[in-house]
């Protein structure tokens, strides 16, 4: 869908070019967006690889094992049916871990996992809880907003940790008590 959207915006834009004379200033924008957006691009990498390092030394270490065991209990409350399969419960661990430490591109292949053990056991409400966990999930060190905002020129990319730490705490009990909520009106 979004595929389209952009095609039709980009014709209707080329259109516009041609009708109000102005195809070297939309072609000059053309070529200088592709450029910030490939450095833009690299630099985002760059953030993610060292932040990926840091989990990856994270797990090494144990530290990743450790906060996995100390979401476990939690979990469980969560997803009941889903807790009496040990991969399931691994793969939502690595999931909700990666996502508290701002991983979200690594937490994407275990919620995949998760996601997919969930749908086998027909666990439809926790497949949704899982979505909703996801959605609105806890950061404590939002590593790729912080590379953005390094990108962008922020002096400090950190200093939205105490505002990131609040509305990811609102976000996360309102959701949670939507789906709830919503689960008890619709069985």
């Amino acid at each position: 869908m979004m595929t389209y959207v952009l095609c039709m915006l980009y014709c209707i834009s080329t259109i516009c070019a041609f009708i109000f004379g102005r195809t070297a200033q939309a072609g000059q924008a053309l070529m200088e967006g592709a450029q910030a957006a490939i450095s833009f691009a690299i630099s985002i990498g760059g953030a993610i690889c060292l932040w990926s390092g840091i989990c990856e030394l994270m797990e090494r270490c144990g530290a990743a094992a450790i906060l996995s065991r100390l979401l476990r209990r939690p979990l469980k409350k969560l997803f009941p049916q889903s807790s009496e399969s040990p991969e399931t419960m691994a793969a939502l661990s690595e999931n909700v871990s990666a996502n508290i430490l701002g991983l979200g591109n690594a937490a994407t292949p275990a919620g995949i996992r998760a996601a997919k053990a969930m749908a086998k056991r027909g666990s439809r409400d926790e497949l949704c809880m899982l979505v909703v966990l996801n959605t609105a999930s806890i950061q404590l060190i939002p590593s790729t907003i912080a590379a953005v905002r390094q990108a962008a020129g922020a002096q400090a990319a950190f200093d939205i940790i105490p505002a990131v730490w609040f509305s990811s705490l609102v976000s996360l009990a309102v959701a949670l008590g939507a789906a709830n909520l919503l689960r008890r009106l619709w069985s």
